[in-house]
C-alpha cells in the first residue's frame, strides 16, 4: 500500500523520465515531476513529497544545491539516481542530506527495494519520534533511556563507543552513514580518530551482534562511502 505518499521525480533526461514514471505507476505510488533543479525545489515546497528521485545532472544548478535547499526545512527521503560514479560524488550527495545514492543505468526492481526502504522510514519516522525511548528492529532492542541493547531476551554488552555506533545507526535506520558523518558525530573534531578506528569499532560491533545469525548482516558497508542500518521484519525467515 502507498497511500497518500508522493514521489517527486526530478530528471531531464525524457528517456529516464518515462522510464520512472511507468515503474511508478505500475507499482501504484502517486508521482510529481521535475524537469531542473528549480522547478523541484518550488514543487518541493508545494507539494511537500515523502521521497524525491533526484538526478544531480540538472541543466540549471546541480543537484548538491537542490538536497541542500531542500534539506533546509524539509524530511523527505532524498534517492540519488545519477550517473556519477565517483565515491567523491557519492560522498558529496550524502553529506549534503540524501538518503541512498544509485548509479545510472539502474535495476528497476533494485530502484523498487530502495523506495521501500525509504517507506519503511518515513513510516516508522511518522509511528513515533526519532527520540522514542526505545527502538526496535526485528530481535534488536535499543532500550536509549537506560543504555541496555538486546537481542532477544539476552542483553549485549557493548563498550561505550560500540554503544554510541549503535545508537546513532539505529536513529538512522534505512539511511547511508558517511565516514566523515559517523566520525563526528561520535568523537566530534577528534583529529586522532581516522577511518581506520572506525573501522575497528565497527568489526567489534558486528561481532557481539553476529552472536546471532540472523543480525549477522543488519550493518551495511558501502565501500569507500560509510554504514547503514538495515530495517528488517519482526520474524525470521
Amino acid at each position: 500500500m502507498t497511500g497518500d505518499l508522493k514521489i517527486l521525480i526530478v530528471e531531464d533526461d525524457r528517456t529516464v523520465m518515462n522510464l520512472l514514471k511507468t515503474t511508478l505507476k505500475l507499482n501504484g505510488y502517486q508521482y510529481i515531476t521535475a524537469v531542473n533543479g528549480a522547478e523541484a525545489i518550488s514543487v518541493c515546497s508545494s507539494h511537500n513529497p515523502g521521497i524525491i528521485l533526484l538526478d544531480l545532472g540538472l541543466p540549471d544548478i546541480d543537484g548538491i544545491e537542490v538536497i541542500e535547499s531542500v534539506r533546509a526545512w524539509s524530511k523527505a527521503a532524498i534517492i540519488i539516481i545519477s550517473a556519477r560514479e565517483e565515491d567523491d560524488d557519492k560522498i558529496a550527495a550524502l553529506d549534503a542530506g540524501a538518503d541512498d545514492y544509485i548509479t545510472k543505468p539502474f535495476s528497476v526492481n533494485e530502484l523498487l527495494a530502495r523506495i521501500r526502504s525509504a517507506q519503511r522510514r518515513l513510516e516508522y519516522a511518522s509511528g513515533g519520534s526519532m527520540d522514542d525511548p526505545v527502538f526496535r528492529n526485528g530481535d534488536l532492542t535499543l532500550d536509549y533511556s537506560s543504555n541496555t541493547v538486546l537481542i532477544g531476551d539476552e542483553e549485549i554488552h557493548l563498550t561505550p563507543i560500540e554503544y554510541k555506533l549503535l545508537s546513532l545507526l539505529s536513529k538512522n535506520a534505512g539511511k547511508v552513514l558517511t565516514h566523515s558523518y559517523i566520525i563526528s558525530h561520535i568523537w566530534g573534531n577528534s583529529v586522532s580518530t581516522d577511518i581506520m578506528s572506525l573501522r575497528v569499532y565497527m568489526t567489534t560491533l558486528r561481532k557481539k551482534l553476529g552472536a546471532s545469525a540472523y543480525l549477522e548482516s543488519l550493518i551495511v558497508t558501502h565501500v569507500g562511502i560509510g554504514y547503514q542500518m538495515k530495517r528488517i521484519s519482526g520474524e525470521k525467515s
